[in-house]
């Protein structure tokens, strides 16, 4: 089951399409849904958690606790939509576009991919890329 809820005034278009996506990025990468649990906030609440659980004193766009057990995905993933704000206007891209592209990359994490090296940064994007060409309506 994938949930959503926000702490802030956004509203996340599609949530019907959206779960059935992410739903199938986990599928395809062989893993089985559990429970998945989206909260998007601001800056403020984002930046407190990463200082609570991770003690990382920066922004983030997001946080991803995995609860995982063997190939079935458990997690909390909050994601700041001011950083996703942010992050559209530099990148020149659709805020919902990067919302999405954030939220793959969430899921990816819980689905064995890394991002801390260069080649895994490629792979990661790579995948993300492959996952949002799947998303007809975030174009």
């Amino acid at each position: 089951m994938i949930n959503f809820s926000n702490t802030t005034a956004f509203n996340i278009p599609n949530k019907k399409e959206l779960k059935k996506w992410l739903g199938s990025i986990i599928r395809q990468e062989n893993y089985v849904e559990g429970e998945l649990n989206f909260l998007f906030c601001d800056d403020d609440h984002l930046f407190q958690l990463n200082i609570e659980f991770l003690a990382h004193d920066t922004l983030t766009d997001i946080l991803t606790f995995d609860y995982n057990i063997s190939t079935q995905v458990f997690a909390d993933i909050c994601i700041s939509i001011d950083r996703i704000k942010d992050n559209a206007a530099d990148h020149q891209t659709a805020v919902l576009n990067e919302l999405h592209r954030v939220m793959a990359h969430g899921v990816l994490h819980l689905c064995g991919y890394k991002d801390a090296t260069a080649e895994e940064k490629k792979q990661m994007r790579k995948k993300e890329d492959e996952y949002l060409s799947l998303l007809e309506f975030s174009r």
